[in-house]
């Protein structure tokens, strides 16, 4: 039995195919309406943001550090509009209810 190969076959280059892995973390941004505005959306890796953490707006729970997420922030927005999202609370940010109860004894981070 011949090794796996870890090479396209037939020189396909990454480029050819948009959505695989480079897209999934670490490339570029994106631009996508919500809310009625347009926002800027950037993948985070998570290695470049060691002992910091972050909570999610969407689900309300904490972003641990080294964990691939997603920024986003309103494209006219500042630094101090970005948000720190789960990729999977992003793309559910429009089936979520408005308002995300908390515990009494939740941090208010």
């Amino acid at each position: 039995m011949s090794p796996r190969r870890n090479r396209p076959r037939g020189g396909e280059s990454p480029d050819e195919h948009p959505g695989t892995a480079l897209g999934r973390y670490g490339g570029g941004g994106a631009t996508e309406s919500w809310q009625g505005e347009e926002w800027a959306v950037r993948p985070v890796n998570g290695a470049s943001a060691q002992g910091r953490r972050y909570r999610c707006p969407g689900c309300d729970q904490e972003i641990p550090s080294g964990v691939p997420h997603l920024v986003a922030w309103p494209e006219f927005g500042g630094i101090e509009d970005r948000r720190h999202w789960h990729k999977a609370c992003w793309n559910a940010k429009d089936r979520r209810t408005t308002r995300v109860q908390r515990s009494r004894n939740a941090p208010r981070y």
